[in-house]
Order: C-alpha cells, then sequence, then structure tokens
C-alpha cells in the first residue's frame, strides 16, 4: 500500500488543493449571495445550477475524454473553472452566477473523472479499494479545510475568489506531468433504473433521498448560518465539521454495516440524522458550541448513508450488473441533488431560517420511514453473502463507482457462492 501511495502521490495532491479550493468556493458563494440579498429561493435556483452541471458532465465527460484525452480534458475543465470563479466575484448577477455555477459543475464532473480514471489504471484490483478509500478520505478532508480558508480575507472582496482560482489552477500541475492512460473500457451488463428498483427499492429512494438532502446542506448550509447571524468564522467552523467528523465515523459504520443486517444500520442513521437535523435548530438557540456538536454529528451520521445505500444494493445483484447499477445509482442520486437547494431555499424563503434544518430532518425521516417499509417486505440478505461497505462521496463521478463495483465484484467471484441472490 505504501508503494501504491508513493506512486499515486501526485495526483493525490491534486486533488487535494482540488478540493481545498472547491470546499472554499461552495461556501464562499453561499455566504456572498446572502450577503448581496439574493434570496433564498435564488441562491437555491444558483446552487442547484452546480448539481446539474455534476449530472450533465457525468454523462458527457466521458465522450469529451475519449475524443482528446484525460490530460487535455482535466487542463481545459480545471482552466474553466479558474476562469468562471474570477468572473463570479466581476459579475455579481444571480442569472450570470446561476450559469457560471453550471459550467463549474460540468467542469468539476470531468476534473473527478480524470483523477478516478487515473487512480482506476494506477492500482491493481486487490488495492483498488484502498486507494479509493484514500482518494475519499482526502477529499472530504480537504473540503472541510477548504471552508477556513473563509477566514483569510473578507467574502465581499476579490481575494478569496483569486485563492479558489489559483488552487484549482495549481492542481492542474501534478496531473498534467504524470503519465497516464485511460483505462480500458469493461463490458458490463446494463441495468435500468425500473430493474434497479425492482432489485433494491431502498436503495433508489435512499440515494435519491440523500441526494436531495446532502446537495442542500453543502449548497445551502452557509446561507442557513449566515441566516443565524454568525460571522464567516463561525460560518466556515459549521460548513466544515460534518466533512471533517465524519472521516472518524466512517470506519465504525462500515463495520456494522458488514456485521449486522445492513437495512438496519441504515434504517437506525436516517432516524438519528432527522433526529439531529431538528436537534440543530433547538441548539441554535441555545448556543453556537451546541450547534456545531450537532451539526458535525448530523454529518457523520448522514454522510455514510449514500455508501450504505450502494453497498445495500450490490448485495441484492449479480456481479455482472454492479458497474451498470453504481452508474445508474450516482445518476439517481444526481437527480436528487439537483432539486435539494431549490427545494431547501423554498422552504426557508417561506419557513425562515429554522426550515432549513425541518426540510433536512422530514428527508431523512422520509427514507427511514421507507426503510421500515420495506425490511416488512422480504428478508435480509445473510450476512456471510453481504458485500463489504466503501466510503464514496457525496461528488463521487462514474468511474469511482465503477472502481467500487470492480472491488466489489473482485471480492463476489473469490466467494463460495457467487451467483446467489437474496
Amino acid at each position: 500500500m505504501i508503494l501504491l501511495l508513493k506512486g499515486a502521490w501526485a495526483l493525490l495532491f491534486g486533488v487535494a488543493l482540488l478540493s481545498l479550493g472547491n470546499g472554499l468556493q461552495g461556501t464562499l458563494l453561499g455566504i456572498r449571495a446572502s450577503s448581496e440579498d439574493f434570496g433564498a429561493i435564488i441562491t437555491g435556483v444558483v446552487m442547484s445550477a452546480y448539481s446539474i452541471g455534476l449530472l450533465v458532465g457525468s454523462l458527457e465527460a466521458p465522450k469529451l475524454i475519449a475524443r482528446v484525452g484525460h490530460i487535455r480534458v482535466f487542463a481545459a475543465f480545471a482552466s474553466t473553472i479558474s476562469t468562471a470563479v474570477l468572473v463570479h466575484s466581476i459579475v455579481v448577477d444571480p442569472i450570470a452566477w446561476t450559469v457560471l455555477r453550471f459550467i463549474t459543475g460540468v467542469s468539476m464532473s470531468g476534473l473527478y473523472i480524470v483523477s478516478e480514471s487515473w487512480l482506476n489504471q494506477a492500482a491493481p484490483n486487490n488495492e483498488r479499494g484502498k486507494l479509493l478509500s484514500v482518494y475519499m478520505t482526502i477529499q472530504f478532508a480537504f473540503m472541510g479545510f477548504g471552508n477556513f480558508l473563509l477566514n483569510l480575507s473578507d467574502p465581499n472582496g476579490f481575494v478569496l475568489f483569486i485563492l479558489v482560482s489559483a488552487l484549482v489552477s495549481i492542481s492542474l500541475v501534478p496531473i498534467s506531468l504524470s503519465k497516464t492512460h485511460a483505462p480500458e473500457s469493461q463490458d458490463t451488463k446494463s441495468v435500468g433504473i425500473g430493474e434497479l428498483y425492482r432489485s433494491s427499492p431502498l436503495a433508489v429512494v435512499a440515494c435519491f433521498g440523500n441526494g436531495v438532502a446532502q446537495s442542500a446542506l453543502f449548497s445551502m448550509g452557509a446561507v442557513y448560518a449566515a441566516s443565524l447571524g454568525l460571522g464567516v468564522s463561525k460560518v466556515a467552523l459549521l460548513m466544515s465539521l460534518p466533512l471533517l467528523v465524519v472521516i472518524f465515523f466512517q470506519y465504525p459504520v462500515g463495520i456494522l454495516s458488514d456485521h449486522f443486517d445492513r437495512r438496519i444500520i441504515l434504517t437506525t442513521l436516517t432516524f438519528v440524522a432527522s433526529g439531529l437535523a431538528f436537534a440543530c435548530n433547538i441548539a441554535a438557540d441555545t448556543s453556537f458550541m451546541a450547534l456545531a456538536i450537532t451539526l458535525g454529528l448530523f454529518g457523520a451520521v448522514s454522510l455514510p448513508l449514500y455508501s450504505l445505500a450502494i453497498a445495500h444494493a450490490n448485495d441484492y445483484l449479480d456481479s455482472n450488473q454492479l458497474l451498470g447499477a453504481s452508474s445508474k445509482l450516482v445518476l439517481i442520486f444526481g437527480i436528487g441533488a439537483s432539486i435539494g437547494p431549490f427545494s431547501a431555499g423554498a422552504v426557508m424563503q417561506q419557513g425562515g431560517s429554522a426550515a432549513f434544518m425541518w426540510f433536512l430532518a422530514l428527508v431523512y425521516a422520509a427514507v427511514g420511514l421507507f426503510a421500515l417499509y420495506r425490511m416488512t417486505q422480504r428478508k435480509s440478505v445473510p450476512l456471510d453473502e453481504q458485500g463489504d461497505f466503501m466510503l464514496i462521496t457525496p461528488r463521487t463521478s462514474l468511474v469511482a463507482a465503477g472502481a467500487v463495483a470492480e472491488e466489489i465484484d473482485a471480492g463476489v467471484s473469490e466467494s463460495d457462492d457467487p451467483d446467489q441472490k437474496a
């Protein structure tokens, strides 16, 4: 593993810089939109454009990569993001920002796909999961750290936008200097959304619900915090904690999900997440420290739910369906993510800042109730037939989903009864 990390350090360093800039940019735009009085609904529309861009990019970027190559696509998209970030600071207009956020989403999706393709190529099957886990932990950590960069300058000025642009541009250097090749495409059985729903209804609903809630949290969380009258340093801390605390919770969640009925773990965490979201409003009226702790715990509990949903779906699929199913689940998450910020903004516009956490609580409660219903409809998969849990970020591309599927497929191929389904 150490040798593998030495070989991939340039890419991981580039991903760290990219995540640092991306984490700063999302919160910065939320704070700036609040100070410019865009309004919750308009801000939600602006933020939703980024998720729509991610979704479109995940579908179109691979075609562009196939035509011109990974390195050129990475360079083009990184340059596009760097330019778009700077234009945000020059043209402060909701319509312009919506277009820029869409372009940024498409470009960022391309960057993730190139990075994850590189990792997919760099590691053998038996080590791919470990390297991918390191990659995703770096994403969570540096996106969290990126929020602290808000303290370096006034969000209403130009400096922070220039910093984001610089970080994204510098992330291009390690990738550009690396000798990489596009991973070979693999034959896989296509899985339709209808077929996927019949195989695992809970996974489909949970991925969609997590897309709605997680995109709302990271797109509108800064708006919520600013509406509470918190200063920039406190907003930065609040937005960083969910991403940082989950790093320490992912392993206990993974162990539990691999040793107990995965549906029970998923159901329990969804209701706990709903309760913590509700508790955030109480904590907000108590003290900032209480709110910070509660929101950090909310992130720790809610962020692994997407990974649990994908692991649960894989438990009900044949090995040759895993890649196709994982790709569809990423798209389902993306559809939910596209409507999450706008929905949260509309709720906040009507119900005030407290409605934001009520919205998150309601989404997770709905997923939890559906999970309870599904548990009455069929028996669980035997523990010895469950696949392994692997943490996946909310911004995972189809390539990373494919790497997860390949890792699970390798494990299934080594099992005593690979074709057994529940």
